[in-house]
């Protein structure tokens, strides 16, 4: 049986066999961040507001004028990007047109680094938007940029309930800062 989308345990209606087809792509550890206690304020605020000098331990890749990149703390994958603009605000409509751009333009960058020095197979992108649509942080709008390598979804998150990210994620974040203004 699959697991049922509103509690990630088998239910008796979701006895449909999986899509041959279909890849999903399991996190279970993420389990962590959705049942853990969460801290007043927003975690998105608080890292875009804090010194550009504490970046490395908010795990922050890059700033611009209006948005910000950074590492996500509970990834899919090695190099999950979280992509945010400072503004505490939930709809794309509700972006100007400079904090739209930059977002679209960190994104570009973010892949363009990643593809150089991760060399992944493809990438998924997108947004979240509002609980219903799995927003973790549903009043503070974020694109996630998740790179995918032929394969990465295997025996040890599907069978094992384990997830192996090769590297810890103060290194990839580390490594991600340093190849930000590296790579052309």
């Amino acid at each position: 049986m699959k697991p049922s989308p509103a509690t990630g345990q088998p239910g008796a209606a979701d006895t449909e066999p999986l899509d041959p087809r279909a890849r999903p792509l399991w996190a279970p550890w993420r389990m962590q961040f959705v049942a853990g206690p969460k801290t007043a304020g927003c975690f998105l605020c608080d890292k875009g507001a804090a010194a550009p000098a504490t970046d490395e331990e908010q795990l922050v890749i890059a700033r611009g004028k209006h948005c910000y990149v950074l590492l996500n703390a509970f990834p899919y994958n090695s190099g999950h990007l979280l992509v945010a603009p400072y503004r505490h605000i939930a709809n794309l409509a509700d972006l100007t047109a400079g904090e739209g751009q930059e977002l679209m333009s960190l994104t570009i960058r973010a892949q363009a680094v990643m593809t150089a020095c991760m060399r992944p197979d493809g990438f998924n992108f997108g947004f979240n938007l509002g609980a219903a649509a799995g927003a973790g942080v549903p009043g503070h709008l974020h694109g996630h940029l998740v790179p995918r390598w032929t394969g990465d979804t295997n025996f040890m998150p599907v069978l094992g309930d384990t997830r192996v990210v090769p590297q810890a994620l103060a290194d990839t974040a580390r490594f991600l800062r340093q190849q930000w203004n590296q790579v052309p």
